[in-house]
């Protein structure tokens, strides 16, 4: 609140703002696109839809037509991974290399440990969010696991069962170093992210001039006009 758009961007570019660490991955088949829209936006949607009833009434209203969108990126997800299962074995076999590499970031997605989380107690507290990181990412096993076992394929923890007391997925532990070193800018991907987000809006300088010429020009006519 209160930051411009120029400083938004100048805090991105510089690597000071923090975005998805899911976008530090690489993407290395057509299986991914798949992969990413079914786990990634699935895991989206767990966390958004619930801030659909934020505290705070602009974030909330905007979640709602967010997740839609999100949802049709879902959908087309796991219909892409289904067609992929449905095929040839070569085909099966992309589709579960590529879950065998997104199931850990995509946990990693919903943020540190509820013990760890330096934000949680209070968002909780002003019910901003309405779910801890550790309950989101419970909610996400327990809705995802009887997915891929629909689509035949086998989710990556040896750890992983179902336990009947709490009628819930027991699973592994996140690797919180990678997590953690992914967020301070080490990941696999970082550098070249932001290195084509900064060519990207240089380059797209022109545009933003000519733009701004071009309402300049408009503004002046409409005065003359008055």
């Amino acid at each position: 609140l209160g930051t411009s758009r120029d400083q938004m961007l100048a805090d991105l570019h510089s690597g000071k703002a923090k975005y998805s660490s899911i976008f530090n991955y690489p993407t290395l088949s057509w299986a991914d696109m798949g992969c990413v829209g079914w786990l990634v936006d699935g895991a989206a949607i767990l966390n958004q839809v619930p801030l659909c009833r934020t505290s705070y009434g602009p974030y909330a209203r905007a979640m709602v037509r967010v997740c839609k969108e999100e949802s049709f990126h879902q959908r087309q997800g796991f219909e892409v991974m289904q067609t992929l299962c449905e095929g040839a074995p070569a085909q099966k076999e992309m589709a579960q290399e590529a879950l065998n590499r997104w199931w850990w970031p995509t946990l990693m997605m919903f943020g540190p440990a509820d013990d760890a989380s330096p934000n949680t107690e209070q968002s909780m507290k002003w019910r901003i969010k309405r779910f801890t990181n550790d309950e989101l990412r419970q909610k996400f096993v327990d809705m995802m696991v009887p997915q891929a076992e629909f689509l035949g394929l086998t989710v990556p923890d040896e750890k992983l069962h179902w336990n009947e007391e709490r009628k819930a997925y027991d699973f592994g532990e996140v690797n919180w170093e990678e997590f953690w070193q992914v967020v301070k800018g080490n990941g696999l991907c970082n550098a070249d992210r932001l290195q084509a987000r900064v060519q990207a809006h240089e380059e797209g300088a022109w545009v933003r001039e000519a733009a701004n010429a071009h309402a300049a020009k408009r503004r002046a006519r409409e005065a003359v006009a008055v």
